[in-house]
């Protein structure tokens, strides 16, 4: 379940699992969003199909902010197998524009280095860019339509 947001606009820290349908419903609150959402979906199509079970939503696109520039996707990388992938998943040059493009938003292996300090991809989504911790939300990608 997703909890309300706190009075900074973010999650409560922590991750909040959910199904697709409880983040969809609960963050698609206007057509901007509902956009985003239908990119995101497709991304998550092929991560389901390429092996991934989970992934970890975070970004403006996590929080009350009404007309998020984009989302930010952490991906599990245990038993995905990366033929099956999109390509387009695994190209991080120029900023991730390709996947920008394709998708509305960017999608990194969870496990994967973010920083100089050493953290992953989902400890990094977990705090803001003046490390205040925040939520994120976990969609098992079982539950897409």
């Amino acid at each position: 379940m997703i909890p309300p947001f706190q009075p900074n606009g973010y999650l409560p820290p922590g991750i909040h699992e959910a199904t697709w349908q409880q983040a969809a419903e609960r963050l698609g609150i206007n057509s901007h969003r509902r956009a985003l959402l239908l990119g995101l979906l497709q991304a998550l199509h092929s991560l389901r199909q390429s092996g991934c079970r989970k992934i970890y939503l975070d970004g403006s696109f996590a929080t009350d902010k009404e007309r998020p520039g984009d989302f930010d996707v952490a991906w599990e990388t245990a038993n995905v197998d990366p033929r099956l992938l999109n390509t387009t998943l695994l190209d991080f040059s120029n900023r991730r524009q390709a996947q920008k493009q394709a998708f509305g938003g960017e999608l990194f292996p969870a496990d994967w280095e973010a920083d100089e300090h050493g953290r992953t991809f989902l400890e990094f989504f977990q705090t803001d860019q003046q490390a205040i911790p925040k939520g994120i939300i976990a969609i098992d990608l079982g539950t897409l339509p």
